[in-house]
């Protein structure tokens, strides 16, 4: 059973656009930096929400996609989304956790995660989802980063909170190296795709606290947008594309 928080967190996050920072054009130019995919590629969309990622990949790629996530009402959105926009029969919803899968070994020529590595922590994504991929496949995922190697005390407390095993660039590529990966590409998302995933959240905080929603809660989940804009030049999130060696 969740918790208040959760259920705040949760209620917060409703249908909005995306649950992490990105876009749509981030997703195009990840999926081209990706390159060498078959024609109609198997892909496994790991901790996907409402879909932000699904639909596009789906769409630019003629390919069907297993969208995994553990929180049913993100996939009856996407659900709708996918029948909506035409996709239905190429979006396959699967509540999951992103450790345990419940899907075969080379399953997919395209494994993609944006904004949800870190909850599992990315050494252990690398290894987790390697086995999911084809001969030829390739890992697409973001990952939380210090874009500086001495973040300030407020950065470091929030980070430290929620994440505190995250790293730099630097320290993620050697890691991804050391695990058996080429570091195809890296790929720092602009700070339009935090404003994509930020203004649309806090319109909707400032709607709940109208609707009476325990305002304390809801300072705490908007607690990470002041973060942002006090420190946002000391972390982001970076795309990796990797593939097995």
């Amino acid at each position: 059973m969740s918790t208040p928080l959760e259920q705040v967190f949760l209620a917060a996050h409703d249908d909005l656009p995306r649950e992490a920072p990105g876009s749509e054009e981030t997703t195009a130019l990840l999926l081209r930096l990706a390159g060498g995919l078959p024609a109609r590629p198997r892909i496994v969309d790991i901790g996907c929400g409402t879909g932000p990622a699904t639909l596009p990949l789906a769409a630019a790629t003629g390919g069907e996609v297993v969208a995994v996530d553990t929180h049913e009402p993100f996939l009856a959105r996407l659900r709708t989304r996918a029948a909506t926009s035409g996709l239905g029969e190429r979006v396959r919803p699967l509540v999951a956790p992103m450790d345990d899968l419940p899907l075969p070994d080379g399953e997919a020529d395209l494994v993609w995660s944006e904004g949800a590595a870190y909850i599992m922590g990315f050494d252990a994504a690398l290894h987790a989802w390697r086995r999911l991929l084809a001969p030829g496949g390739v890992l697409v995922l973001t990952e939380a980063e210090w874009t500086t190697t001495d973040p300030s005390p407020g950065a470091r407390a929030f980070w430290d909170a929620g994440y505190p095993a995250m790293r730099t660039t630097a320290e993620n590529v050697a890691a991804a190296q050391r695990a058996g990966y080429t570091v195809q590409a890296v790929y720092l998302l602009p700070d339009s795709d935090w404003d994509a995933y930020y203004r649309p959240l806090a319109c909707r905080i400032a709607t709940l606290r109208e609707d009476g929603v325990d305002p304390a809660a809801l300072d705490e989940v908007g607690h990470e947008i002041d973060v942002r804009a006090a420190h946002g030049t000391e972390y982001g999130y970076t795309a990796y594309v990797l593939r097995p060696r």
